[in-house]
């Protein structure tokens, strides 16, 4: 008997308020069960991120499982059918913040993404990740806007090697890159 295919792991990644969020979410719309990975922390106080998190609570479906967790590989070590971790730049700054890397050397950061490029190469089930594609901009002006440039693209080129298939959305529109 042949090998099972282990179902595709699938990257989307695109600027802000590209659409790739509801692309990701688009790409599960079958799955009769999906674990919706939340990585942001919600401040109250930040009522632009509240109303951001809100519209996108409204529009998972009702039989989606939410999870809020800053730790994905942790919680990807667990499989579900189906899981839609969204996103990875969030995750990334939580992590910035927890090392106090944001004056820290470059790569502060690299075991925490090294356990999550492992996780994901290990999840056995659908997995479709979302993070934002920061590069194609001006050259921030400070060092912290660098460094998160820097790390997120370093970070975003391991998950599309681990993953079977890549998407960039631009104005809403998905292009398939593998």
């Amino acid at each position: 008997m042949p090998p099972t295919a282990c179902p595709p792991r699938t990257l989307v990644l695109g600027g802000a308020r590209s659409g790739k969020s509801a692309f990701a979410e688009e790409l599960l719309s079958d799955a009769p069960a999906v674990r919706y990975l939340a990585t942001a922390i919600l401040d109250p106080a930040d009522h632009d991120f509240a109303d951001r998190i809100a519209v996108h609570r409204n529009r998972r479906p009702a039989h989606w499982s939410t999870v809020e967790n800053t730790e994905p590989a942790t919680v990807l070590a667990t499989e579900a059918p189906a899981t839609l971790l969204d996103d990875i730049g969030t995750w990334l700054t939580t992590r910035l913040d927890a090392r106090q890397a944001w004056d820290a050397p470059r790569g502060t950061v690299t075991p925490d993404c090294d356990a999550l490029v492992e996780a994901v190469e290990a999840y056995g089930q659908r997995l479709v990740i979302v993070s934002p594609e920061v590069g194609m901009g001006v050259i921030p002006a400070t060092r912290s806007g660098r460094l998160f440039r820097d790390e997120i693209g370093t970070l975003n080129q391991r998950l599309a090697q681990a993953c079977d298939e890549a998407y960039l959305i631009v104005a809403g529109l998905p292009v398939r890159l593998k």
